[in-house]
Order: structure tokens, then sequence, then C-alpha cells
């Protein structure tokens, strides 16, 4: 049993059992994995009242009632970015008491709310979100077989990770400055640019360097890999590429991919949930997690390695939810979905 938690009437009935059938006290608490006080507790309450039931009024008296927490509760949900400390002085004005903060993280959790870390999510201005509402209003007629002929590319950045990854440790009190316990970080750690391209049909070309991107080596990978993997994935069909409005995909490759002749979807900018190669990388950079390369070379190998055995089923899955990210968009007037 947790520590200040009730004791259920059953629990208290099995002791009260036991001892009648002349159980030492001790070996109660041994067998039911109680404390010898609470056992002496609920006997002794037996013993005097005959029942086994706690009488009304015992225990400390809490400082917010039922009403106090309905108006705790509004806050909480209308203000859900508030720290504990703004609800702390809210709540200590509103209810003109004193109270602590392991009180507002108790009366928290009696509202049925609990304090989680928020999303990171582009941010988007009321333009975006209206380019991103028509955007989607325009291809929600699309089917999932037109989706299936989209080639989507995306570049993601891979970091080398060093030390222990965890954001807590278990220690003692004494323990917070022994170097075990320490989470070291680096400054500027060692990372590989990595450019890819899927579909529903299968895993495209991958192409790994170091260092950033620009219009210049952004046209080089899509000469190098472009071609054969629409030829490999889609085998002579027509296809639609797909790339965001980031700046190496300026208007030179707008004129790059006109002239070979290539159809380009047109993408909403700040809109990476409704890729399905974000899903991807996610994957991916959560196996790195996993592995823990230490080098670049094992980190490039991982990454390969990785790409190559997503497996097919998992593409289609993420290809065939795009109408679904396009209805969540539209039902929030362009604004960012889960992902």
């Amino acid at each position: 049993m947790a520590r200040g938690s009730p004791i259920p009437p059953m629990l208290r009935r099995k002791i009260v059992e036991q001892y009648q059938k002349g159980v030492s006290q001790r070996k109660i608490a041994k067998s039911l994995k109680l404390s010898s006080s609470t056992v002496h507790n609920i006997i002794q309450r037996f013993r005097e009242s005959g029942t086994i039931s706690v009488p009304k009024g015992q225990g400390r008296k809490t400082i917010l009632d039922a009403r106090d927490l309905r108006a705790l509760r509004w806050y909480c949900i209308t203000y859900s970015n508030a720290t504990v400390m703004e609800i702390r002085t809210w709540a200590q004005e509103y209810f003109q008491k004193t109270l602590s903060v392991n009180t507002i993280h108790r009366a928290i959790r009696r509202c049925r709310l609990k304090l989680y870390r928020s999303k990171k999510k582009p941010y988007l201005n009321m333009i975006q979100k209206r380019r991103c509402f028509l955007w989607a209003k325009a291809h929600l007629k699309w089917t999932v077989a037109k989706w299936k002929t989209v080639l989507w590319s995306d570049e993601s950045k891979f970091e080398v990770l060093f030390g222990k990854l965890g954001r807590h440790v278990i220690r003692t009190k004494e323990d917070k400055d022994n170097p075990s316990c320490y989470q070291c970080s680096v400054q500027k750690p060692e990372s590989l640019m990595v450019w890819g391209c899927m579909s529903a049909c299968g895993m495209g070309s991958l192409h790994i360097w170091k260092g950033t991107i620009n219009a210049e080596r952004y046209i080089q990978v899509l000469e190098q890999h472009l071609h054969p993997s629409r030829r490999r994935l889609f085998q002579g069909r027509p296809c639609i590429f797909q790339h965001d409005n980031a700046s190496p995909h300026t208007a030179s490759i707008t004129s790059w991919l006109r002239s070979r002749r290539i159809r380009v979807l047109k993408w909403p900018a700040c809109s990476p949930d409704l890729s399905p190669i974000e899903n991807i990388w996610c994957i991916i950079k959560r196996k790195m997690r996993q592995r823990r390369p230490k080098t670049v070379e094992q980190l490039e190998a991982c990454i390969r390695q990785e790409w190559d055995n997503i497996p097919i089923p998992k593409l289609e899955q993420l290809v065939s939810s795009v109408p679904r990210c396009l209805q969540m968009v539209i039902k929030r007037r362009g604004g960012a979905t889960q992902w």
C-alpha cells in the first residue's frame, strides 16, 4: 500500500478475520504487507467499537473543498499554459488562503488534471493558416490512390549522440554533485545532413553528406537520385514530386524541375505535419537514440540500415493517413495537427 492511502474495507475485514483466528498482529502485518501500526490501529478500533469502518471526520481537513476545486479546474483549463507559481498566486488571491506549491500540485491531481510537457509545433501566422486551410480544401478530394503517386522528399539533420541521454537519474540527495549522475552534453556535436525520398511503393534513394545544404548542392542531389528513384518506385508510371518550401528550394530549383518536365506538388509553408516522410525521420532518430552510434561513420551506417528496414506496410499506412490529416487541418482552420 502507498503511504497515506486509505485501507480498503476488504483488507480491513481480512485483518479482523485473522485476528479472530488467533494470528498475531506481527504475522498479519507481514502477510498483508502492511505496517504493524496500521494493523494495530484497525484491531484497536474493532475492539472498542466492534466495527471496521473509519469514523467520519477523521484525518486532516483539506484546504480546498469541492467548490474551490471546481474554480481551480476552470482556471487551469482556461489558462493551460500557466505555471504552477502563477496558479498559486491566483489561488491565494481568489480563495484568500495561504497555499503552498505542493498543495497546488495535489489539488491539480484531485481535479483529474496533470502537468505535461507541451508539444513543439511550427509557428503559423494568420496568413499561413489561411493558405494551409485553402490548400487542404483544394486537395481534400484526392483519393488514397492519388496520394500513392506522390514521391515525398525531405532533408533532416542527424547528430552523433554523446554521454547519457536520460533526463532522470536515480540517486540520493547527497549524490547531486557526483560525476556519474551528470548529464553531459556537447556544444557542437558532429552531424550529417540526410536527403531521402519515399512513396507508398517503397523507400527511394538516400544521400548523406557533411555540412549544410544550398541550392547548388540540392540540384546535384536531385540530378543524382531523383530519376533513379522514380524509375525504381513507379516503373514508368507518372508521379508527382513533393518538397517543402525550405530556403535551398529556390526559384532556380523550380526552373530546373520545369526544364525536366517534373510535376511538382504545390506545398504550403510551415506544414511538416502533412508530409509522411517526417514520420520516417522520427522513426530513424528514435532508432539512433537506441543504438547510440559513437562516430560519424557508425552514424551513417546506422542511418542507411534503418532506412532500408522500413517496411512497405508502414509506408502505405503513412500515405493513407494524409486524407485524415487534411480533415484535421480543415477542422482546426489551418492550425497544426497531431503528428
